[in-house]
């Protein structure tokens, strides 16, 4: 049986407003109209709901019942009305991010703290994954990626400057195998590499040159689809690492690392964050972005 639900929100207006005029200037409606939708609702359930006189209307025992049974209900649907037309539009509620570890330590690292702090309401959570994740299959708000290449549908906001690319090693490596003074002197040296975790590739290692940019197909003994672990390895004397300047600038301020082959460094598209156009007017997420950009790098 199909539920009468225009029928029913007739009823219970009735029920609560107790009479056929006071439940038509509640719903906004003609009295008639509500008459009408009574006589249809007690024609489908073959019983009389209300005793109806000049001067009053009564609940049946049918009616009675009715009333026990989906008053409820309705006031249910009414939380849940509610609940839709406020979800998203105040600093409360959770936000689904997913996220490369690079992006992570660039982005986020640093301004999740201060963001918990002025609104401990949010609840952010993470997934780590250099996919181009397709944040509708994963019941996600938003994403981020290098550039702002999304697809017609997303949103794009770019949250940093371009970034530079920069090749790093450890004093102690570079004083036991050498600085390299071009970048094909790298195929001579231990390089640490990254590969990515969706694709399973390696990621390459560009330069730039009077040419334009170009690869070099560099060699090591190791591999990692983390980022901050190649940083890691790097720092211990592994070998050389390719990664965003941005991302080591503490380990190169204290020493620990040591830029080589500056004048060879690429530029690379900034941070955007992306997320579908219905989500612009979701407060969680404008007051992340807000707040990311007021860190921006």
């Amino acid at each position: 049986m199909r539920l009468p639900l225009s029928t029913l929100e007739v009823f219970n207006a009735i029920a609560q407003e107790g009479s056929l005029r006071a439940a038509a200037q509640t719903l906004g409606v003609k009295p008639s109209t509500v008459s009408h939708q009574l006589k249809s609702l007690e024609d489908q359930l073959g019983t009389a709901l209300f005793i109806r006189t000049t001067r009053s209307v009564s609940l049946t025992e049918a009616g009675r019942a009715l009333v026990r049974n989906s008053g409820p209900a309705f006031a249910q649907l009414a939380d849940g009305l509610e609940s839709a037309r406020t979800a998203g539009h105040a600093a409360r509620g959770t936000l689904k991010l997913a996220i490369p570890e690079f992006a992570y330590h660039l982005l986020l690292c640093k301004s999740l703290v201060s963001f918990q702090d002025r609104y401990p309401e949010i609840e952010v959570e993470l997934s780590l994954t250099d996919a181009l994740t397709d944040i509708l299959d994963e019941r996600l708000h938003a994403g981020f990626r290098l550039g702002g290449l999304v697809a017609q549908d997303m949103v794009a906001i770019n949250l940093t400057d371009t970034l530079k690319s920069a090749v790093v090693a450890s004093p102690e490596y570079l004083e036991k195998h050498g600085t390299p003074k071009d970048p094909l002197e790298l195929l001579a040296h231990n390089c640490l590499r990254y590969r990515f975790q969706s694709s399973g590739r390696i990621a390459p290692w560009k330069f730039t040159g009077s040419g334009g940019d170009y690869p070099v197909e560099v060699r090591g003994s190791m591999i990692a689809n983390s980022s901050p672990v190649t940083i890691d390895m790097a720092v211990q004397g592994l070998g050389i690492a390719y990664t965003f300047r941005d991302y080591c600038t503490d380990a190169l301020a204290d020493g620990q690392l040591v830029e080589v082959l500056p004048e060879h460094q690429v530029m690379m598209p900034g941070v955007h964050i992306y997320f579908p156009r219905e989500y612009r007017a979701m407060t969680p997420l404008s007051l992340f972005i807000q707040h990311l950009k007021s860190k921006r790098v």
